[in-house]
């Protein structure tokens, strides 16, 4: 996790361990195009594999979508907390949720070492980030942002959830998160193009 801020503002980049589980669950039961908003495919890709067999008495494909999206929206909204809690193996906190339950029984241990790999790749990624001084980044943003209106920041938090996707790009959720690709801020010109506009909103 890396925080930078000033008089009333902060900017937190992290990423998180649940989504990635999530991210890994929906590409496994290949719900492209799930989810709000709807983020490209995990990196590196995850096979996609048939669970008609798992969910087929329990509402099939579409229930499992619906599921998996009420799912990420509570994740979203709890974030850096988990909710519901991943227990396996039973996933009683999916117990409303049938085919997501059932999933997560298949899946669980294989999402769990996938993001266990992300999150070590990630953090290697930040501690280059600060050793080249990359992760001043977002603080030159606001004060060129500053500077350009004349004023002191607003008060802001602003959250910027950094996730192994295959796109990059960022996705802006209101009122305070940022969904972004964790190469992205390796090109700072493309990720400037993406996190400026929402520095200018709040700042």
């Amino acid at each position: 996790m890396n925080q930078t801020g000033g008089s009333g503002w902060q900017i937190t980049t992290d990423t998180s361990g649940p989504l990635m589980i999530a991210l890994f669950v929906r590409d496994a039961a290949g719900l492209d195009g799930a989810g709000h908003p709807a983020l490209s495919h995990a990196a590196p890709k995850i096979r996609p594999a048939d669970h008609t067999h798992l969910t087929a008495e329990v509402g099939g494909l579409s229930a499992l979508k619906t599921e998996w999206e009420a799912w990420w929206e509570q994740l979203l909204k709890a974030h850096p907390q988990t909710s519901p809690e991943l227990t396996p193996p039973e996933f009683e906190a999916f117990g409303n949720s049938p085919a997501l339950q059932r999933v997560l029984q298949a899946h669980f241990g294989s999402a769990l070492t996938w993001a266990r790999e992300r999150r070590s790749e990630y953090a290697q990624l930040e501690a280059e980030r600060v050793a080249s001084g990359s992760d001043q980044l977002l603080n030159d943003m606001v004060g060129d942002r500053l500077m350009e209106v004349g004023r002191k920041a607003r008060d802001f938090n602003l959250t910027i959830i950094e996730l192994p996707l295959d796109e990059q790009r960022a996705w802006y959720l209101e009122p305070d998160k940022i969904l972004m690709s964790h190469e992205l801020m390796s090109q700072p010109e493309l990720f400037r193009s993406y996190v400026q506009p929402v520095v200018e909103i709040l700042a």
